[in-house]
Parts: C-alpha cells; sequence; structure tokens
C-alpha cells in the first residue's frame, strides 16, 4: 500500500473520554513512535485554522472524538468524515435556580424564563444542550413549552471576569449565566459537567433536577453522550491499518480503567482541569467503568433522536442518514484483536 500520508492529527474534547485517556497514558506516541509520519495533536499547534477543526473536521488525516455536536454539524455541512466508534460517560447535567427560588421541581417551571446562551459560532452546541435539556425537564414536570419563555444570553466564546462583576468571577464557561440568574434576568440555568458542579456548589444553588439520573437514554443525550470518534475519510481509506491501530489504543483504555479507578480519575482531572472530588461528583464514582468503545444499538438510537433534535431545532443545516454515516469495520477489526489479546 502506497503511504501518502506524513501526518495524522487528533483532538479531543476536555472531557473524560478514552482517546484523552490514551494520550495522557503515552500510549498514541508509543504506538506510531518509529512509522514515518508524524502523529500530532491539535491542542500543540497554536493555529486558529487548524484547532477549527475540531469543530469542522476539515482537516485532513484527522481522527476526532469529543463532542456529538460538532461531529454532526459537520458531516450534515458535508465534511467527509465516518464515525467509527462511541463512548457514553454520564454527566452532570442539571437545572439550576437560585436557593430561594419557589421553583423545586420540573413542575415549578410553569411561567418561568429560562437562560439559552447564545454564542456568535456557527456550531453552538451549548445552546443545544442547554435547550435540549430544559426541553427534557419541562416533559417530565408536564410543563408545556408554550408555557415558559426562553431568554438568550450572550455567551463570550472566551469567558472573561468582567471588571465590575467581580462577584461572578470564577464561575468559568457559566459566567454570563449565572450572572444572569443572579440578576433576575431569568429563573433557571442549564449548567453540565465538571464546570457545571463547581458553578452550582460555588452559587449554592438548588437542583431542580440532574438530568443524567433520568432511565431513558433519550433523556439523558446531550452533546457528550454518547461521545463520538470520527475520522477523516480519507485517511481510512488510504490507510485502514492507521486508524485500527489507532482505535486499538483508545480501545485498550476500556480494558485498563475498570482495574485503575484512581489513576482514571487523575488523569480525567487533567483532561477537565477540575480536583478528583469534582471529577466524581459530575462524572460518577464508577466514570473508571464507562470508557469502552462501542457502537451498540442502544447508543446509537439515542444518537439519533438527538440528531433528529438538532435538526428540527435548526442547528443543523441538513438532515442526513447516521446509518450510512457509520462504518463499523474498524471497530470490528479491533474487537477481534482484544478479543485475542484480553480473553
Amino acid at each position: 500500500m502506497t503511504n501518502t500520508v506524513d501526518t495524522v492529527w487528533y483532538t479531543r474534547c476536555p472531557d473524560p473520554t478514552p482517546l484523552g485517556l490514551a494520550a495522557r497514558l503515552g500510549w498514541i506516541d508509543e504506538e506510531f513512535a518509529h512509522d514515518d509520519f508524524a502523529v500530532r495533536t491539535m491542542h500543540e499547534v497554536p493555529d486558529p485554522t487548524l484547532q477549527l477543526s475540531y469543530l469542522t473536521h476539515h482537516q485532513r488525516y484527522s481522527i476526532r472524538q469529543g463532542g456529538n455536536v460538532p461531529a454532526l454539524w459537520a458531516r450534515a455541512s458535508g465534511a467527509d468524515t465516518r464515525l467509527i466508534g462511541l463512548s457514553w460517560a454520564d454527566e452532570y447535567q442539571a437545572i439550576l435556580t437560585l436557593p430561594d427560588s419557589p421553583i423545586r421541581t420540573p413542575a415549578d417551571l410553569r411561567g418561568a424564563r429560562l437562560a439559552l446562551p447564545e454564542r456568535p459560532t456557527r456550531v453552538d452546541q451549548a445552546r443545544a444542550g442547554a435547550l435540549h435539556g430544559f426541553l427534557v425537564a419541562l416533559q417530565l414536570g408536564d410543563v408545556a413549552e408554550e408555557e415558559v419563555r426562553f431568554v438568550p444570553v450572550a455567551v463570550e466564546p472566551i469567558v472573561y471576569q468582567k471588571p465590575h462583576m467581580q462577584f461572578f468571577g470564577g464561575y468559568g464557561v457559566f459566567a454570563e449565566l449565572i450572572e444572569a440568574l443572579v440578576t433576575h434576568q431569568v429563573d433557571a440555568i442549564y449548567v453540565k459537567g465538571a464546570p457545571g458542579i463547581q458553578a452550582a456548589r460555588k452559587l449554592g444553588a438548588h437542583e431542580v433536577i440532574d438530568l443524567r439520573r433520568c432511565t431513558d437514554p433519550n433523556h439523558r443525550v446531550n452533546n457528550a453522550a454518547p461521545r463520538p470518534i470520527t475520522v477523516d475519510s480519507a485517511l481510512l481509506n488510504e490507510r485502514p491499518d492507521v486508524v485500527v491501530r489507532f482505535l486499538r489504543r483508545i480501545a485498550d483504555v476500556g480494558y485498563w480503567a475498570p482495574a485503575h479507578a484512581a489513576e482514571t480519575v487523575h488523569y480525567i482531572g487533567q483532561e477537565t482541569d477540575a480536583p478528583e472530588d469534582v471529577v466524581r461528583a459530575a462524572y460518577g464514582r464508577n466514570v473508571h467503568l464507562y470508557q469502552r468503545l462501542e457502537l451498540s444499538n442502544q447508543s446509537i438510537s439515542a444518537l439519533k433522536s438527538y440528531k433528529r433534535f438538532l435538526f428540527e431545532r435548526r442547528f443543523l443545516p441538513r438532515d442526513f442518514d447516521l446509518d450510512d454515516w457509520i462504518d463499523p469495520t474498524p471497530l470490528n477489526e479491533v474487537g477481534r484483536s482484544l478479543e485475542l489479546h484480553y480473553g
């Protein structure tokens, strides 16, 4: 096979992903240390155009694991990618109100002003996640969408502390939403992940509902669950062997993590820039048990449900067949290798 690849790029989100753990463990570098092409992470190159590929997946010969909204948006926008794996580690995603708010349960959201973050970006996964979270809460509370008011809240792409609003410093990605909540512009906000846990604790907020406790996967699905692994089709077509090797090292994490709970939490803390107690609170005390790659019917069905929501709410420019997007061949090959290795 002719090798036309000189550099393989990869990127991941600051969340608990098997790709992130494999990178932290040094397994990706180790795997390709003696090949005649480079393997680099987009995070190490201060090139905005290259780093934008995390959202658009435009970079040739690249592999990505992260939020599903950018991956779905990229495919819907014409990016030639294939979905080759999923992981699902439920994260904290909650509707919060002020401690003295009369809104205590989802049913109490009737008549409330709900914050919808808005960023000046073509892929607004934050707004999509908040809207979906609110709609699930309304459904569980038997409240019609028409009985609430969604309030847009401008959110900067890079959060900074406003000199005259020092009270809100330290709330990270949710700073503007909490500002809107504390100043009574809105009655409830949606937060998620480790930053969401930290914001809720600092605010002393009341938790109306934590959606990760829902039994229905279609209620728990959001930008970070499931987390897809997508690959540029050129890399898959020209060097399927490289894709399988890369995927194998990611899949190895699913076997390593259950036996290394403390180390898993430690590395996830590095990925998310969060203390280990926050990691456990945000992603569960058994997060080390949810690092396996899969393409299960349940995960695919939930992802289809979320794609349908994104398209209907105009977060995607067009619809597409998710089944046609999936290529199970690399993961099937990895699975056979894992069975031989781990038994």
